[in-house]
């Protein structure tokens, strides 16, 4: 038996406003069957989650349906415990930021940051709607791009060229609250000292922690240091506005009035609280988990959207306030759902609630995202004709069918009773393969340890067919052999389960009471049943997936997303002040063609091209990466490109030498501009 460890996991929290979809779902599962596996080994581990309570999105929520935010948020909190269960998800606490313990942590930790010399007070300006009477975030804010001039653009970075700024740079700003022209008002603000943890995060970022068993694990993935580093090699990292005034829905700020901590101080805080919580529940000493010198481990699961918060601000917040930093964070990829972001008006934008209600197994997908994920950050994608054929083929094809095919012959022909089977060399096998399948879990390597059970489930069945019970079952003389044959293959199927049972918990317990044994644990891999043991009849464990079932999935997604189908004339922007002949020479458009085209990593809006220009080639950013979410497909495509645009620094991404047009409808889709044949890069356009 491995040495007994202290773990303490958290999956990010989902924020209290929108409904829990499949994108979700992919972190919490993967979290699931880490925890469900740690659990099965025999350590202490807890799972702790919560809602993401706080923040003006929250409060103008609740204002839109007539309720304080204390109600919502309780309601929400219960429609995604809901979600979350229904797939499964085994939280030893689902809590909320909005708490007694959450209050007390995050005074607690401001206070220690304020005594440590890390914060610091500065006046600043803000745009502010004096209809509603509040500051408004970045997001709150639209207008102009400054650079390219597309309208409707949020006041943090235009999502038609990529260009990043503040909300004062805005042309045209206005509420995207109220509509009101926003004005520049002075706040004083509160600010965390991110920049003198530099040295600190350092060490952090590029360390590790020795475990209580002697393994050594990195804090950070090696894709995640890598980004951590670009933040971190010049020692720019700016002071961390942790504040937002009244009103705002959050907690105020101790001997500030008026001022709150901003949601991303006090909702990492939240693991903390949701933690303690469970603490005081049943009675386990949470400073032992959380004073700076504990010996368990903490570990962190996130998208890689929030990678910066918890790999930098989140350990600084820690350390400076003299607690225990994290043991590793978790960084996964986005999904995407046929090789396509999310989308409403085609119906893959899909909500857990609809998966459930629409009567689909969430062990289906369980099993799926597990086949699909591994240590790195990679995005995942649902590919709905492989999700059919893979949990047909793998886990009724494979696995259900092995008890199927044996079963049977148990409960007839021997009364339930099994056979010794000690001496089995199909069995031996199988539990040869347990420290490695082991390790792979352990690892996050679900897709190859996936890959693993399904290759003994093809031995089995190979064993299967070149003994062929249905054909002894037809010999008396064979009656004894038909008896050890079943006997193993029941055998087989249990050790199996053990290997399945961390992402397939549910099946798992469905096979134990079938099998007549108690909840099956990881040791259980190695043993076998003994000679008399008794099972129960066999009950049909899993049924297939059909076609018909995705299609109406996606059909109750589109209707319950999409609004009604009205005719509407279509809307244009107004044409633009009058320019003259001197005015359209001075843009010197060229044909170009596409080199290379790939995501970029870090943002949700950004496609990197490479692109030829005849006379030369040039890297250009652009803001499309929504409306052409499969970039390697723009390869070779021929398009129009603003030659003589000044280079400018795409914030952490590099420089971007132009600008590719694009025309661009009513709902910001985005469409690039082609050329007839016959055109060549370096050619002028006009």
């Amino acid at each position: 038996m491995t040495q007994t460890r202290k773990i303490l996991v958290t999956s990010a929290l989902p924020y209290a406003n929108g409904n829990i979809h499949l994108g979700h779902m992919v972190e919490h599962i993967q979290t699931d069957i880490w925890v469900r596996f740690q659990k099965s080994r025999g350590h202490e581990c807890y799972y702790v989650c919560a809602d993401d309570t706080h923040g003006t999105p929250v409060m103008l929520a609740a204002q839109k349906q007539g309720v304080t935010p204390e109600a919502m948020i309780a309601q929400v909190r219960e429609s995604h415990l809901a979600d979350f269960t229904g797939f499964g998800i085994g939280y030893d606490n689902y809590y909320s930021t909005h708490s007694p313990e959450n209050a007390e942590f995050s005074r607690e930790i401001y206070l220690k940051l304020k005594a440590n010399g890390k914060i610091a007070t500065r006046t600043i300006e803000q745009l502010y709607d004096p209809e509603k009477n509040l500051f408004l975030p970045d997001r709150f804010v639209k207008g102009e791009c400054p650079k390219c001039h597309a309208k409707d653009q949020y006041g943090d970075n235009c999502e038609v060229c990529g260009t990043t700024y503040s909300p004062t740079e805005l042309i045209h700003p206005y509420s995207a609250i109220s509509g009101a022209t926003p004005v520049l008002k002075e706040s004083e603000h509160f600010f965390f000292k991110l920049g003198e943890c530099a040295d600190f995060l350092k060490q952090w970022t590029s360390g590790n922690s020795t475990l209580a068993n002697g393994a050594i694990q990195p804090h950070l993935q090696a894709e995640a240091l890598n980004k951590m580093n670009e933040w971190l090699k010049d020692d720019n990292l700016s002071d961390w506005d942790i504040s937002r005034d009244a009103p705002y829905f959050g907690f105020e700020i101790p001997d500030a009035p008026g001022k709150y901590f901003y949601v991303w101080l006090d909702a990492p805080i939240g693991y903390m609280a949701s933690f303690k919580n469970l603490c005081d529940r049943i009675g386990v000493n949470f400073n032992d988990w959380f004073k700076a010198d504990s010996e368990a481990e903490l570990y962190h699961f996130i998208g890689k959207d929030i990678l910066y918060f918890h790999a930098l601000f989140w350990p600084a917040t820690l350390h400076y306030s003299q607690h225990r930093i994290p043991t590793g964070v978790f960084a996964h990829g986005f999904l995407t759902v046929d090789g396509q972001k999310m989308s409403k008006s085609r119906g893959t934008f899909i909500t857990a609630r609809s998966y459930l209600e629409q009567g689909l197994n969430p062990e289906w997908m369980r099993y799926y995202f597990a086949a699909k994920l591994n240590s790195k950050i990679e995005d995942l994608d649902l590919n709905l004709g492989d999700f059919i054929a893979r949990v047909n083929s793998d886990l009724v094809g494979k696995y259900i069918n092995i008890a199927a095919r044996a079963a049977g012959f148990i409960a007839k022909r021997f009364d339930g009773c099994l056979l010794s089977v000690n001496d089995s060399g199909l069995l031996r096998d199988l539990m040869s393969q347990s420290e490695t399948i082991a390790r792979d879990f352990e690892l996050r390597e679900y897709a190859r340890a996936l890959r693993d059970v399904m290759a003994l489930a093809d031995v089995v069945n190979e064993y299967v067919d070149a003994n062929k019970p249905w054909e002894l079952a037809k010999q008396p003389e064979q009656n004894e052999r038909l008896h050890l044959v079943c006997s193993e293959l029941i055998n087989a199927f249990r050790i199996l389960t053990v290997y399945l049972s961390p992402v397939l918990p549910e099946l798992a317990k469905k096979a134990a009471v079938f099998l007549n044994i108690p909840e099956l644990i990881w040791a259980d891999s190695t043993s076998v049943l003994p000679a008399g043991h008794v099972i129960h009849n066999y009950v049909h464990l899993m049924q297939r997936v059909e076609q018909q079932q995705v299609d109406d999935l996606i059909a109750a997604n589109k209707q319950s997303i999409q609004p009604p189908v009205q005719a509407v004339a279509p809307s244009y922007e107004p044409i633009a002040p009058i320019a003259s002949f001197d005015d359209f020479m001075k843009i010197d458009l060229r044909v170009a063609q596409v080199l290379a085209c790939d995501k970029v990593e870090g943002s949700s809006k950004l496609l990197k091209f490479r692109v030829d220009l005849g006379f030369e080639q040039r890297t250009i950013f652009s803001g499309i990466a929504a409306s052409y979410p499969e970039p390697g497909k723009l390869v070779g495509r021929k398009v129009i490109v603003v030659a003589n645009f000044a280079s400018r620094k795409m914030a952490k991404f590099g420089l971007s030498e132009g600008m590719i047009t694009s025309a661009s409808g009513p709902d910001h889709q985005l469409f690039l501009l082609d050329v007839d044949s016959g055109a060549e890069p370096g050619m002028r356009v006009g």
